[in-house]
């Protein structure tokens, strides 16, 4: 529905207030913790890029700091453009220093202030209330508290995404609307220009959201303007805006990387689909982080909205399941490529709600005091909240990172200078690099992509050409090494030049 004067307006904007509060203080917990609580490959992959970055720009760094810091940077996959990793690399002067702090500040910010957008999205077609408690699922889900402070570029990629479905929505309102005076026209022209600008900034940060950001904008210019769209400038110039900055970036200046990206884990793995296991897998994964009867009252909502919604809704979920199907392998086994999922659950969530919170608020009576079912009503929705709140807020403090970078440290001092040491270690050499400053070859790792890729390989055999001219061979991923029997054999035959607390150092050298 559309929105229209609310009564007692200060009610649940209290109640916005405090959410976004809460919202903030869970993703500001344990602030700075090394980055290792959530995907830690690719919160150090960010790290490292954003380190060359203030390295570069830091007057007192030496030359080798800074062709170290580059060094690593260019070791590590550079898929997207350095957007957020360029905010945190100039917030470290502001820092101190290299922190973590910086960027999980820095998407906080971003989340909560495309909160408070969603918010009115969904009280667009919902009451505030319903709108609220969706909005509480978006804030304090523990998925949602991880995701979106972790140092990638998904959070920013997808606070910007939620704008530009805010403002998708709001050029929906306005572009058949009486044109006097030019006013409409203008407003129709704002809206469009916005929603296209931060849908284009959102697929130039991460490519993955275009397949939801072009499945909303063909949706909801279809319900506007139906068949004549193409008569529209506003539909043109939004194409033009949102496609592109990434068409750019992503075909033209990088186009070496996005073409390994699409073949190595897109045409490669794209057998998956014609499994049902993949599908099994898929919605079991979804299940975990969202639970399954959240995500399926969702979709209720998206079927039953108003028709501007619905068709916002559905169009968003189609471009989920396409994009679901092009990168198949990640669907079940990373989460933060579902991050997205987050604000759509919600909007639909508001939906599904909102004829709960109005028969709830309907059961007293206009002018009565408040009955015992709608005191018991909030105080349900209280709990369920505080709940949710308390286990986002156990889960970032269950497990503490501090004394990693000193361990990194010690397992870079014990490798003599200069050596050539290929290693079996965590997150691809990442930590090494980044508290430790060394670079190792990476040995290869027995995990479920590799057997997907390669489901008969034995690295063992290939252990003479893939230490071929190495002097040490480091290992600190000692599970790892359980599971490959053979190399444990073979460096068992070898002697062991250091050993310390958790890692080892063989020597390879005749």
């Amino acid at each position: 529905m559309n929105s229209a004067p609310l009564p007692r307006p200060s009610a649940w904007s209290l109640v916005l207030i405090l959410l976004l509060a809460l919202g903030g203080f869970l993703r500001l917990l344990d602030l700075t913790d090394p980055p290792l609580d959530f995907h830690s490959s690719r919160q150090l992959r960010n790290s490292l890029v954003a380190r060359e970055i203030y390295y570069n720009a830091l007057p007192s760094a030496t030359e080798e700091e800074r062709q170290l810091a580059a060094s690593f940077a260019n070791s590590v996959g550079k898929y997207e453009p350095p957007v957020i990793e360029t905010l945190v690399g100039y917030s470290y002067f502001l820092a101190g220093g290299e922190n973590i702090a910086a960027a999980r500040v820095w998407n906080t910010l971003f989340w909560l202030a495309a909160g408070a957008a969603l918010f009115d999205l969904m009280r667009r077609a919902a009451s505030p209330w319903a709108a609220l408690i969706a909005l509480a699922y978006y804030f304090v889900l523990p998925f949602s508290v991880q995701a979106s402070r972790s140092f990638q570029p998904d959070p920013l990629m997808t606070s910007a995404f939620v704008f530009g479905i805010y403002f998708l929505y709001r050029w929906s309102e306005n572009a058949l609307l009486p044109k006097g005076e030019g006013r409409g026209m203008r407003e129709a022209w704002k809206w469009a220009l916005l929603a296209a600008a931060f849908l284009g900034f959102a697929a130039f940060v991460k490519i993955v959201i275009a397949f939801m950001a072009g499945a909303a904008a063909i949706a909801v210019v279809l319900f506007t303007l139906g068949r004549d769209f193409w008569k529209s400038k506003q539909v043109w110039a939004m194409a033009f805006i949102m496609v592109v900055p990434a068409l750019l970036y992503y075909v033209f200046l990088n186009q070496g990387r996005s073409t390994e990206y699409f073949f190595a884990w897109s045409l490669a793995l794209m057998k998956l689909i014609t499994s049902a296991d993949f599908y099994t897998k898929w919605l079991a994964f979804l299940g975990v982080l969202f639970g399954l009867t959240v995500l399926f009252l969702s979709i209720a909502g998206a079927l039953i909205a108003p028709a501007r919604m619905r068709w916002l809704l559905v169009g968003l979920w189609i471009g989920y399941v396409l994009y679901g199907l092009t990168l198949p392998f990640q669907m079940y086994t990373h989460s933060y490529y579902h991050i997205q999922l987050i604000p759509l659950i919600a909007l639909g969530l508001a939906v599904a709600l909102n004829p709960l919170t109005e028969y709830a608020a309907g059961i007293g009576g206009v002018g009565r005091a408040p009955s015992w079912g709608q005191v018991g009503f909030i105080a349900l929705v209280i709990a369920v909240i505080g709940y949710q709140a308390y286990a986002a807020r156990s889960v970032l403090i269950a497990e503490d990172f501090r004394h990693e970078p000193a361990f990194w440290s010690e397992v870079g001092e014990a490798i003599p200078a200069d050596a050539k040491v290929i290693a079996l270690t965590q997150d691809y050499g990442y930590r090494l690099m980044m508290y430790g400053w060394r670079r190792v070859e990476l040995w290869p790792l027995a995990t479920g992509l590799s057997e997907t890729r390669n489901p008969d390989k034995n690295n063992a055999e290939d252990f003479a050409d893939l230490t071929a001219g190495m002097d040490y061979f480091l290992v600190t991923a000692f599970g790892q090494l359980d599971k490959q029997p053979g190399l444990k054999r073979i460096l068992d035959t070898y002697p062991i030049a250091v050993e310390g607390e958790g890692y080892t150092l063989y020597d390879l050298t005749p």
